[in-house]
């Protein structure tokens, strides 16, 4: 169990533990692979764009999210010889603004929120995507960090750097902070680092943060497999 009263606010890694990415980002590579007669796995066609997509997110000056999308996609196409048609493309630039929630989101959130916790986001996204998903799911934070923001990617600290700061301002330290996150590689390694104690969210079946960046070495100080399982761990006395 975690002592609730241990803590005031709640960190979290907002794509693939609030909202749930994958399915979408492998029904649209999926749709383009069968188009151009490319036999390959869903699990491959995932794996192989999450580990292309890592490099765009460590270029700087920091590229905005559709762009890294858009660039993937490129990339991916030539990684299997295939077309990156300008629509497709596009298409795919926007596709972090529509990801929905997990069937458990809406209820854990207004179940933190009922307790008292400050949320914060921490999201790999820019401004506009990220704004649009979470409108769409209802879902709102006390504190936000985008990728376009901090002008970086998760892992670098700079993200959790400035949401502790904006924390800090609502007179709420490090110390009092929990993250909860479904990456080990963009989330639990650097809240490793920095000290932060951590929950993973270990969602059956998914693929994306699990490797990269020092992924294998993650320690999260507690595991659960979904953000409802995350509030049944949560002791309140």
């Amino acid at each position: 169990m975690i002592r609730a009263r241990d803590y005031d606010a709640i960190g979290f890694d907002v794509y693939g533990t609030i909202l749930d990415w994958e399915p979408e980002v492998a029904d649209f590579l999926e749709t383009w692979a069968a188009q151009n007669n490319l036999s390959v796995t869903r699990q491959k066609l995932m794996e192989v764009y999450d580990c292309l997509r890592q490099p765009l997110q460590e270029e700087r000056p920091a590229l905005r999210y559709p762009e890294v999308l858009k660039q993937t996609f490129d990339a991916m196409a030539k990684e299997f010889g295939m077309p990156a048609p300008v629509g497709q493309r596009d298409d795919f630039g926007e596709i972090a603004a529509k990801h929905k929630p997990f069937p458990d989101s809406a209820a854990a959130l207004g179940a933190l929120k009922s307790m008292g916790f400050t949320l914060a986001a921490l999201t790999n996204v820019d401004d506009r995507s990220f704004e649009r998903a979470a409108k769409s799911a209802n879902i709102s934070f006390d504190v936000i960090v985008t990728a376009q923001r901090v002008g970086a990617y998760k892992p670098d600290h700079t993200h959790f750097l400035a949401a502790l700061s904006d924390l800090l301002a609502l007179e709420i330290p490090q110390s009092r902070v929990l993250h909860v996150a479904q990456s080990r590689r963009a989330d639990i390694v650097p809240a490793n680092a920095l000290g932060l104690t951590c929950v993973w969210i270990n969602r059956p079946g998914h693929i994306f943060g699990r490797t990269g960046s020092g992924a294998e070495t993650a320690k999260p100080d507690y595991e659960t497999d979904s953000l409802a399982g995350f509030v049944a761990l949560l002791e309140e006395d």
